[in-house]
C-alpha cells in the first residue's frame, strides 16, 4: 500500500533518529580510542627515551595511527551531520503538511515592485508561495528558484512536468541529495568561484613536479642512511634546510593560493558528493537525462574530477598544521607540489566547473518542485493544449488555503475573452485573482495546480493589483498606477499575456475612474487581450453590452438574520449586494 506523505516522513524520521543514536555511540568510542592512542605513544616514548631510533619509530607509528583515526572520526562526524540534516528535513515537511512553514526562508530579497506579477500575488515574503514551496539547500538554488518563478516563460512545459513527476517519485534520493547540499558551507558565491577559476594565473614551473618527486625520494634515502648511521644528523638537517629554502621561494604565492582555496574547499568537497548522487541515479525524463549527461558524458566523470580537486585543496589546507607545514615542506617540498597539482587540475577542468555547478543547482531547484508535488498528491498537472480556452479549471483553489475549508471554483476563460468580476468586500474577488495568477505561474514552471482537473493553453502573466506611491521617486499613487498600466500596454504589443487587474484607477474620482476604466478595458479588448478585472464599479459591467468578448461574473454576499454570509462561489452575472454600509453599522462605526 502506498504511503501518504505524512507516513513517509514519519518513517524516515524514525529511521534517521535510530541511525543518529548509533553514530553518536561510535563517535564516543572513537574519541576514547584517540585518547588511548595518545597515552600509549607517550608511554612508548617514555620507555624508549634515550634510544633515539625507538623514539622516532614510536612517534612515526603513533602519527600514522592517529591520522587514520582522525580520518575515520571525520567520516563518522559527517555521517552524523548528514543524519541530523535528514532528521531536520523530515521535521520541516511534517510541519509544512500542517501549514506551519512561516519560519522558513521567505525570499524577501527577491521582492520587486516593478516585476510583471510577483509583487501582486504574494510570491515572496512571509506566508508566500515561495516560502511554502522552497526547499533549496544552496544559496544558488534559492536564487535560481526565485528566477524560475518570475522568469515568465512558457517554453517546454511538458518536459518540465515530466521531470517534476519523475523526481517527485524519488523521495529518498531527493532527501539525501538535499541533506548533502545542506552541509555545503560557502564563504563566497559560486559566481565568484567561477570568476576566480577563469582568471587564475598559475605560478609553478613545469619542472617542479619532477624536482619535488626527486627531492622526496632523496629525502627518504637520507633518512634511511641516517637511521642506519651511515650519515650524520648534520647532513640530514642541512638537506632539510635546503628544502625549506626552495619552498620559501614560492611561499608568498602559495600563501595567496591557500587563502583563496581555503574558502572554496568545503564547496568542492560537497559538490563532488552531489555530482556523485546525480551520476548514480537513473533518469528517464528528457530534461533530467539531459542535465545528467552534462556530468557523465566526459573522459573523466565530473564527480571523480571534483573529488580529486577536493583532495588537492584539502592537502594544501593541511599546511596550516605545524608538522605538515615545516617537516614535509623541508623534506618533500609539499606546498609547491600541491600548488602544482591544483594548477594542473585547473588547466584541465576549470572551463567545465560552471556547467557542473549549474547542474547541481538545477537538481536543487527541481527537488523543491518535486517535493511540492509529492506533498500534494491530490493536485493535478494541467493538460497542455492549444485549443480556444486559455484556462479551464475544475475545483480550483489557492494552494495556501486550508484544503478542508477551501471553497473551490470552476471557471473557463477563452482566448481573447475578458472577465469583469464584481462583488462585495471580503467576498473573495482578490483571492480568486491570486488563485488564477498563481495557477498560471505554477503551470508555467511545470508544477501541478490546486484543482481536480485543468486544461491550459500556455500564456505569460501580467498583473496590476498592488500599486503603491513612491516617496523616493516623488510619485503619487495615481501616477504610479498610470505607469503600471502603461507598462501593461507596452508589453501586450509584443506578446500574449493573461492580464489580471484589481480595481484600477483608484487614485482618481469616481466619475473619472468609471470613464477611464471603461476606456482601458476597451483598449485591452481591442488588442485581443485575455484576462480578468475585479471592480466595485458596477457601471463598468455595462461594457459587456457593446463588447461580446467581455463577460460579467461576481462573488455574492448575503445578509441572513442580521449576519453577513459569504459563499465564495464564482458565478456569472453582476453583484447586486454590497456590504460596506452594513459593516459600518455592524461595527458601530456609524449609526
Amino acid at each position: 500500500m502506498k504511503q501518504s506523505p505524512k507516513e513517509f516522513y514519519q518513517t524516515q524520521l524514525a529511521q534517521h533518529n535510530q541511525l543518529l543514536d548509533k553514530l553518536k555511540k561510535q563517535l564516543a568510542v572513537s574519541s576514547t580510542l584517540r585518547v588511548v592512542l595518545f597515552i600509549a605513544v607517550c608511554v612508548a616514548v617514555y620507555v624508549a627515551f634515550g634510544n633515539i631510533k625507538m623514539v622516532i619509530s614510536s612517534i612515526v607509528v603513533g602519527i600514522a595511527l592517529f591520522v587514520y583515526m582522525v580520518s575515520r572520526h571525520s567520516t563518522l562526524q559527517y555521517k552524523r551531520d548528514l543524519a541530523k540534516a535528514l532528521i531536520h528535513g523530515n521535521e520541516v515537511e511534517l510541519k509544512a503538511l500542517k501549514r506551519e512553514f512561516h519560519d522558513l526562508p521567505a525570499g524577501n530579497e527577491f521582492k520587486n515592485p516593478e516585476h510583471a506579477f510577483s509583487q501582486d500575488i504574494d510570491l515572496f515574503g512571509r506566508g508566500s508561495f515561495y516560502q511554502y514551496c522552497n526547499r533549496t539547500a544552496l544559496q544558488m538554488g534559492s536564487e535560481k528558484l526565485a528566477h524560475l518563478l518570475t522568469e515568465n516563460t512558457i517554453d517546454n512545459i511538458p518536459q518540465k512536468q515530466e521531470a517534476v513527476k519523475e523526481l517527485s517519485k524519488l523521495a529518498v534520493w531527493r532527501q539525501h541529495f538535499s541533506a548533502v547540499a545542506s552541509l555545503v558551507k560557502t564563504e563566497i558565491s559560486s559566481d565568484r568561484v567561477v570568476t576566480w577559476l577563469k582568471y587564475y594565473k598559475p605560478f609553478t614551473p613545469k619542472w617542479i613536479k619532477g624536482v619535488a618527486e626527486g627531492f622526496s625520494i632523496l629525502s627518504v634515502a637520507f633518512m634511511a642512511l641516517y637511521f642506519f648511521e651511515v650519515i650524520s644528523g648534520y647532513i640530514l638537517f642541512g638537506w632539510f634546510l635546503l628544502g625549506l629554502a626552495i619552498s620559501g621561494r614560492y611561499l608568498k604565492k602559495v600563501n595567496d593560493l591557500s587563502q583563496h582555496t581555503s574558502k572554496i574547499q568545503s564547496t568542492f568537497e560537497q559538490f563532488y558528493k552531489l555530482i556523485s548522487e546525480i551520476e548514480a541515479q537513473e533518469f528517464s525524463s528528457v530534461l533530467l537525462s539531459e542535465k545528467k549527461n552534462l556530468v557523465v558524458h566526459a573522459e573523466v566523470k565530473a564527480s571523480a574530477a571534483l573529488k580529486k580537486f577536493s583532495k588537492h585543496l584539502d592537502a594544501l589546507d593541511q599546511r596550516n598544521n605545524m608538522l605538515v607545514g615545516v617537516l614535509l615542506n623541508g623534506f618533500m617540498l609539499r606546498d609547491i607540489r600541491q600548488a602544482y597539482n591544483i594548477e594542473q587540475w585547473l588547466a584541465t577542468h576549470k572551463t567545465e566547473v560552471e556547467t557542473w555547478f549549474h547542474t547541481i543547482v538545477f537538481f536543487d531547484v527541481y527537488n523543491s518542485l518535486a517535493n511540492y508535488t509529492f506533498n500534494h498528491p491530490s493536485h493535478v498537472f494541467p493538460e497542455i493544449n492549444t485549443n480556444v480556452q486559455v484556462l479551464q479549471v475544475t475545483g480550483g483553489g489557492h494552494p495556501l488555503l486550508n484544503p478542508e475549508t477551501m471553497v473551490r471554483n470552476d471557471f473557463k476563460i477563452n482566448e481573447k475573452e475578458f472577465f469583469i468580476v464584481t462583488g462585495a468586500n471580503m467576498a473573495g474577488k482578490s483571492t480568486f485573482l491570486r488563485t488564477v495568477s498563481l495557477q498560471i505561474v505554477m503551470a508555467n514552471v511545470g508544477l501541478p495546480v490546486c484543482a481536480t482537473a485543468a486544461q491550459y493553453n500556455p500564456i505569460k502573466l501580467i498583473t496590476s493589483m498592488r500599486t503603491t506611491d513612491s516617496l523616493t521617486d516623488d510619485e503619487s499613487y495615481f501616477f504610479s498606477e498610470l505607469k503600471r498600466l502603461q507598462f501593461i500596454v507596452e508589453r501586450i504589443k509584443t506578446d500574449r499575456y493573461f492580464i489580471i487587474l484589481d480595481e484600477i484607477l483608484k487614485g482618481t474620482n469616481s466619475t473619472d475612474k468609471a470613464i477611464g476604466s471603461r476606456k482601458f478595458v476597451e483598449k485591452l479588448v481591442a488588442g485581443n487581450s485575455t484576462g480578468i478585472i475585479a471592480t466595485h464599479d458596477l457601471s463598468l459591467c455595462e461594457v459587456s453590452k457593446d463588447l461580446p468578448q467581455v463577460k460579467n461574473y461576481y462573488f455574492d454576499a448575503q445578509i441572513k438574520d442580521d449576519e453577513l454570509y459569504f459563499d465564495y462561489t464564482f458565478k456569472p452575472g453582476i453583484c447586486q449586494n454590497m456590504n460596506a454600509s452594513f459593516l459600518l453599522k455592524k461595527m458601530n462605526i456609524v449609526d
